[in-house]
């Protein structure tokens, strides 16, 4: 088995390009991890290495939000090779939405309608950062549960063109003293519908 690493097929696994890799090469060098000309390293300092990039570096693609989160980290900005490599949304648009929504000041969301296996997606996505109440909008809500879910939430995203059947989403549109909470969104993926939450948000805060 080999004790050591091609630099350079190393450099390209974490999402560099061609001039990226240089810049990332001299910052190994002067963290003594390796040296001009050479063209492997031991498996040894990769972990090091990983971490002195990490602390040096933030890499981004190019959606406007990843580029502003990598100038604000304090750390040099570099543009990714590869989306996947974006260290603000890896590459995907869903990840990408829900840190906007984090990022905008959203703490607790309700979220009607939808289907399982995107109420699971939420969840993996915002469970650990957002309060989320995910209603089933094929089943009866009674209508003191849906006024207390209107009182706690930031916001509340009526989800139409997927599962939701109309005397569920009637009950949260109804109650007039917590409409401006409410946001119609009528795409089906779940970054326009975060999105919805977001612009919401941004537009009530200007």
């Amino acid at each position: 088995m080999s004790a050591d690493l091609d630099l350079d097929g190393w450099l390209a696994s974490l999402g560099l390009g061609a001039q990226t890799k240089a810049q990332a090469r001299e910052a190994l060098e002067a963290g003594g991890l390796t040296r001009p000309g050479k063209a492997r390293m031991s498996v040894e300092k990769a972990e090091r290495a990983r971490s002195l990039l990490q602390e040096r570096f933030a890499l981004h693609c190019h959606a406007a939000d990843c580029i502003g989160h990598a100038k604000a980290s304090g750390r040099q900005p570099l543009a990714a090779e590869t989306k996947q490599a974006c260290e603000r949304c890896g590459g995907s648009e869903n990840a990408r939405a829900a840190k906007d929504l984090v990022e905008v000041g959203l703490r607790r969301l309700v979220v009607v309608g939808g289907t399982p296996a995107t109420r699971e997606e939420l969840e993996r996505l915002l469970g650990t950062q957002i309060e989320l109440r995910l209603v089933d909008g094929t089943q009866h809500r009674a209508s003191d549960r849906a006024k207390a879910d209107l009182e706690w939430a930031d916001r509340v995203l009526l989800w139409g063109a997927t599962e939701l059947h109309h005397k569920v989403s009637k009950q949260y549109a109804d109650v007039s003293a917590t409409k401006h909470k409410v946001v119609h969104v009528p795409r089906r993926g779940v970054a326009q519908l975060l999105a919805g939450a977001v612009e919401s948000m941004r537009r009530r805060a200007a």
